[in-house]
């Protein structure tokens, strides 16, 4: 079992934070998911592009972080390809509201940010007003990330990966109200 911790910044379906998504479900849904991947990096989003790349096909924390991250990425830059290989088939969201948001309402709302920079600027402006810390803890092919307020230690949002075929993929979410 491994647990690290790290300050960040992420939003995933901004309509349940706002736990970023508090706004029409699928805008948030994928600025909540970018802006928690751009987080996880803990740098801000205008910067990612020049981070590191790190390995995501490893079986380490860092490779869950990385894959949260181009979650993010792939979410407002509409790469609904890499989101359909990297969400299991039954992937599931559970918002703050307690509404569900499945792998295929997922895609559509990513599809509509292609060739658009309308939610990047979203999630880069929300990621700077709300600082996130990280954690993940792995049991076996399981991994738990979680974003948590760095003030409170409340939880915002955790996603649960599998890593299956060489790499981790995206189960589950459940994302609170951010206050």
């Amino acid at each position: 079992m491994t647990a690290s911790t790290a300050p960040t910044s992420r939003e995933r379906p901004m309509s349940d934070l706002i736990h970023p998504r508090q706004t029409p479900r699928g805008m948030l849904a994928a600025a909540f998911a970018l802006a928690i991947l751009i987080a996880a990096g803990g740098v801000p989003f205008a910067a990612s592009a020049a981070a590191p790349q790190f390995d995501e096909t490893t079986h380490t924390d860092t490779a869950v972080i990385a894959v949260d991250h181009h979650w993010l990425d792939a979410e407002v830059s509409g790469d609904t390809a890499w989101l359909n290989a990297m969400l299991m088939p039954d992937y599931r969201s559970i918002g703050a509201d307690g509404k569900v948001l499945d792998k295929p309402t997922l895609l559509a709302h990513a599809e509509k940010n292609r060739g658009s920079d309308k939610m990047r600027k979203k999630v880069e402006a929300w990621i700077k007003a709300h600082p996130t810390r990280k954690s993940v803890v792995m049991h076996g092919d399981v991994a738990i990330l979680s974003f948590s307020d760095p003030g409170t230690g409340r939880v915002l949002s955790s996603d649960i990966f599998i890593y299956q075929d060489g790499g981790w993929h995206a189960l589950y979410s459940q994302h609170a109200k951010v206050e």
